[in-house]
């Protein structure tokens, strides 16, 4: 199947891996490697990032990883050669360049169906991944 597969997830919501996870698996077969991402959402204002402590940065992707570490431990079969990573800015160049230093082969990610008002007002991220990946990306619903 595929040597690498990268797999963007937010932990705070199951639908972005409930059903991309097994699709993942099962591209990635015996030999391939699972590459789990989180990320760290880029706040988008130096003002709501004043009001912060100066370390929030770092201590919210050191949670992120400790938290994909326990979901791996958890979610991914025994046996599977899953590494966690983490990311933080904006999600779809997050994830394209992951994507790219990793050399992954492959992305899956989970989307929400077309129409809802989230995608009218802010587009999809997996929209974007798709229009910009140089690799496969494959969408889950």
């Amino acid at each position: 199947m595929f040597d690498k597969v990268l797999l963007p997830i937010d932990l705070n919501h199951p639908a972005s891996w409930e059903k991309a996870l097994p699709m993942a698996l099962k591209l990635a077969g015996e030999g391939g490697e699972l590459h789990v991402l989180g990320i760290v959402h880029d706040l988008g204002s130096a003002l709501v990032a004043s009001y912060l402590p100066a370390d929030f940065e770092t201590h919210a992707l050191e949670q992120m990883k400790a938290d994909l570490n326990a979901f791996i431990a958890k979610e991914v079969p025994a046996g599977v050669k899953a590494t966690a990573h983490v990311g933080h800015g904006h999600v779809p160049d997050v994830i394209l360049s992951q994507a790219e230093s990793l050399g992954a082969d492959v992305v899956v990610m989970a989307s929400h169906p077309p129409g809802q008002l989230s995608t009218l007002l802010v587009g999809s991220n997996a929209d974007r991944v798709v229009h910009h990946a140089t690799l496969p990306v494959l969408v889950v619903r």
